[in-house]
C-alpha cells in the first residue's frame, strides 16, 4: 500500500463513520443556529455595530464557532479508536504515522466543512446573502482554519487516555478561544488586558478575516490575519504529527 492510498483509506473510513452518524450533523448545527437566531436576533433588535445589525455582525463569528467546536471535538475519536482496538490495527499497518495523521486531518476537515457548508446555506434563509465569490472565499478560509483546529484536536486526543479527560481539556481550550476571539464583539476600544488576550488568540484572526470578507469590517490587515492563521496551522500540524509519532496503541 502506498502512502497516498493509505491516506485515502484513512480519510474514507473517517467519512463513512461520519455518514453513519446523522446525529453528529444535527447536533453540530443546533448550537450555532441558536446563537445566531436567538442571541443574534434578540440583541439585533436593539444593537448595531458600525452600522451593521448585530446578528449580521456576529454571523462570521458563529461560522468560526462551528468550525472551532466541530474541529476540536473531533479529536475524541482517536480515544474511541483506541478503546475499540481499531487504532492498534491502523498503527501496525505498513503506513507511516504521518500519513495516518494526514488522513485523519483530511477526514476531520471534510466532516467539519460539510457542517459549515450547511450553516453557510442556512444564512440565506435568514437574509444573510453571500455572493458566490464571497461564499467560495469564506469556504476556503474556514477550511484553512479547520486544518489547524482539527490538527490541534487530534494532538490533544493523541495525548489523552479517556474521553472524559479529553472533554475537560477541550472545553478549557475551546471556550476561551471562542469568547476572546471578537466573535461576539468588536476589537476596537477594548480594555488593555482584553486586547492583549484577543491579540494572542489565533482564532481572533480567523474571525477578523472572515468578517472582513462577509461584511467588510476588519480590524487587522488581511495579510496579518492570513499570516497568523498559516503559522497557527503549521504549528498545529507539527504538534499533531509529533503526537502521533510518539502515540502508543
Amino acid at each position: 500500500m502506498s502512502e497516498i492510498e493509505g491516506i485515502y483509506a484513512v480519510w474514507l473510513r473517517e467519512f463513512k463513520v461520519y455518514l453513519r452518524e446523522k446525529e453528529r450533523v444535527i447536533s453540530s448545527l443546533v448550537s450555532p443556529i441558536l446563537w445566531l437566531v436567538a442571541f443574534g436576533t434578540g440583541l439585533g433588535s436593539v444593537v448595531t455595530i458600525e452600522g451593521v445589525n448585530y446578528r449580521t455582525y456576529i454571523y462570521p463569528g458563529i461560522l468560526i464557532m462551528s468550525v472551532l467546536f466541530s474541529s476540536l471535538f473531533y479529536g475524541v475519536y482517536v480515544i474511541w479508536d483506541r478503546k475499540l482496538d481499531f487504532l492498534k490495527e491502523v498503527l501496525v499497518a505498513p503506513l507511516s504515522r504521518v500519513s495516518i495523521f494526514i488522513g485523519k486531518v483530511l477526514g476531520g476537515c471534510t466532516t467539519v466543512m460539510v457542517q459549515t457548508t450547511a450553516l453557510l446555506l442556512i444564512g440565506y434563509l435568514i437574509n444573510l446573502y453571500l455572493p458566490p465569490d464571497v461564499f467560495l472565499k469564506v469556504f476556503l478560509l474556514l477550511f484553512l482554519l479547520s486544518i489547524a483546529l482539527v490538527s490541534l484536536g487530534l494532538s490533544i486526543g493523541a495525548n489523552m487516555k479517556s474521553p472524559e479527560g479529553f472533554m475537560l481539556v477541550a472545553n478549557f481550550v475551546i471556550w476561551p478561544m471562542f469568547f476572546f476571539s471578537g466573535a461576539l464583539f468588536p476589537l476596537s476600544n477594548l480594555p488593555a488586558w482584553l486586547s492583549g488576550v484577543t491579540s494572542v488568540n489565533p482564532v481572533t484572526y480567523g474571525v477578523d478575516l472572515v468578517r472582513g470578507a462577509v461584511i467588510g469590517i476588519q480590524h487587522f490587515p488581511a495579510f496579518v490575519d492570513l499570516g497568523v492563521i498559516l503559522l497557527f496551522s503549521l504549528l498545529a500540524i507539527a504538534a499533531g504529527t509529533w503526537s502521533f509519532r510518539r502515540m502508543h496503541d
